[in-house]
């Protein structure tokens, strides 16, 4: 029955809009742009609202993580060798790369203006997992 309903939906939907003329056709397609405008601005309205607070954070904790990083580099280079220190300064550049990719990766949000949730996501699970890497760079230092 809904497969029936929904075929003729269609068959008719098809016959309707064969039936415009080229100068009805060109006001919907108009009329449509003018939507989409609105959806954009208004979208771009509630980025202008979230984003300042998600960036405050984010260069919060991108700072935080160059503090980590100092303190990490200073433990390192106290007197006497253990044989994982050059592993250990390795895991410490790339710590010092993830986290100028997060910044990067933050201030380049700006220029792209993409999708924010996924921008979100992609962020927020980039952030994640450098905050994993330094709490398995602790574990590691307690070895």
């Amino acid at each position: 029955m809904k497969k029936t309903i929904y075929t003729l939906a269609l068959i008719g939907g098809t016959i309707l809009m064969s039936c415009q003329t080229p100068a009805e056709k060109e006001k919907a397609a108009a009329e449509n742009v003018t939507s989409a405008q609105q959806d954009l601005k208004a979208a771009q309205q509630e980025l202008n609202a979230e984003y300042p607070g998600f960036r405050k954070d984010a260069e919060i904790q991108i700072a935080d993580n160059e503090t980590k990083i100092t303190k990490l580099r200073a433990k390192l280079d106290k007197p006497g060798k253990h044989p994982l220190d050059n592993a250990r300064k390795q895991r410490i550049d790339d710590l010092e790369k993830k986290n100028a990719e997060l910044k990067s990766m933050l201030y380049g949000y700006e220029t792209e203006r993409s999708d924010w949730t996924a921008f979100k996501i992609k962020f927020n699970h980039a952030k994640d997992n450098v905050r994993d890497a330094f709490n398995d760079f602790g574990d590691d230092l307690k070895k």
